[in-house]
């Protein structure tokens, strides 16, 4: 009978465990990723944390609005400027032109001569009394002349200095419009970012925050409705005739939209509006929120009346017209038509009212 052998148990070696052992380090570390990935995970943002970051974003896009309509503002007038140096280096071209046709004109006319010396000219006469005549008209010619080579020289100066500041005002205007599509793509990054977030809210959740930031057609509705109840025959209780304008006129701006850089007449941002109102009383505020706070008279909060303006935030970066009861209109971002609000919604850094 053969004798049972016990199997010879063989021990790993070489590639072997190695490849072995490369298994089992990856199935280990995949399984501890996988942990750790499980246990890093960011839990879903509660809506007040959405709110609160929307809220953040749509400032910083407000404030990037103020700057860009500061800087447009700006742009605007080097534009015009420089259009006004070009014309006037077209004009100073053009006059000099004329004198260098008139030099050459007179230097055509001394070749003609032959350019001879007056002594010879006296040695050749036959009538002395004639070339002295003769030549009292050439010196005042002379002095005509040299009058023509100074004002060319002046020209060719003035032309000179005005395409120098022209070149200035390019390389401005180059730089004013860097920065204007740096705010550009802040102001639409934030915007962007602002409604991702939002669309994490479920439909009942982003109703609620547009109803307490103004936006819908159910705040729109109500701020007719207020309109309708507080200017009877158009009437608005203000301290005079212009501000009251002011005021009818931001009421006829409820539920326009809000669109960064606008000012009227159909949709509007904030310092946009309160500019369009003012102007439709006949006064010219400045465009942005950080100089239309020096309109004016500055006003404590004490002493309020209609068609103030209302400033906000440290930074002045957003801008409300008074209607009187601790209220404003005003267009508060995008997304929000223009409403009703009060004023302690924000934190409130100064009033002024328009001269």
């Amino acid at each position: 009978m053969a004798a049972h052998r016990k199997p010879k148990q063989r021990s790993l070696g070489g590639s072997t465990a190695r490849t072995t052992a490369v298994a089992l380090a990856l199935a280990g570390a995949a399984g501890t990723t996988a942990l750790e990935g499980a246990a890093q995970a960011a839990p879903r943002p509660t809506p007040a944390e959405i709110k609160a970051k929307v809220d953040r974003l749509y400032h910083d896009a407000e404030a990037a609005t103020e700057t860009y309509n500061g800087v447009r503002e700006k742009t605007a007038r080097t534009r015009r400027s420089l259009a006004l140096l070009r014309d006037e280096a077209a004009r100073r071209t053009e006059q000099l032109n004329a004198e260098r046709a008139s030099l050459g004109s007179m230097a055509a006319a001394q070749y003609r001569s032959g350019g001879i010396e007056p002594a010879v000219q006296v040695a050749l006469t036959s009538d002395p009394d004639q070339y002295l005549e003769r030549a009292a008209v050439a010196g005042r010619a002379g002095d005509r002349q040299a009058a023509a080579v100074r004002g060319v020289q002046r020209q060719l100066a003035q032309i000179a200095r005005l395409r120098g500041t022209a070149d200035r005002h390019f390389a401005r205007l180059a730089q004013e419009e860097g920065v204007l599509k740096k705010q550009k793509e802040t102001i639409r990054r934030n915007i962007a970012r602002a409604e991702e977030l939002l669309s994490r809210l479920t439909a009942d959740e982003r109703a609620r925050y547009a109803a307490q930031d103004g936006h819908g057609g159910d705040g729109e509705r109500a701020g007719r409705a207020a309109a309708d109840r507080e200017l009877p025959g158009g009437a608005v209780r203000a301290p005079d005739t212009r501000a009251s304008q002011a005021v009818s006129f931001a009421y006829s701006a409820l539920g326009k939209p809000y669109v960064w850089g606008a000012t009227g007449p159909s949709s509007f941002d904030c310092s946009g509006l309160t500019q369009a109102a003012w102007r439709s009383a006949g006064v010219s505020l400045p465009r942005t929120t950080y100089t239309q706070i020096n309109a004016g008279e500055r006003i404590p909060r004490s002493r309020l009346a209609p068609g103030d303006l209302l400033f906000f935030y440290s930074g002045i970066t957003h801008v409300g017209l008074y209607i009187g009861d601790g209220r404003m209109i005003h267009a508060p971002r995008p997304g929000a038509p223009v409403r009703i609000a009060p004023i302690d919604q924000m934190p409130l850094v100064g009033a002024t009212r328009p001269a």
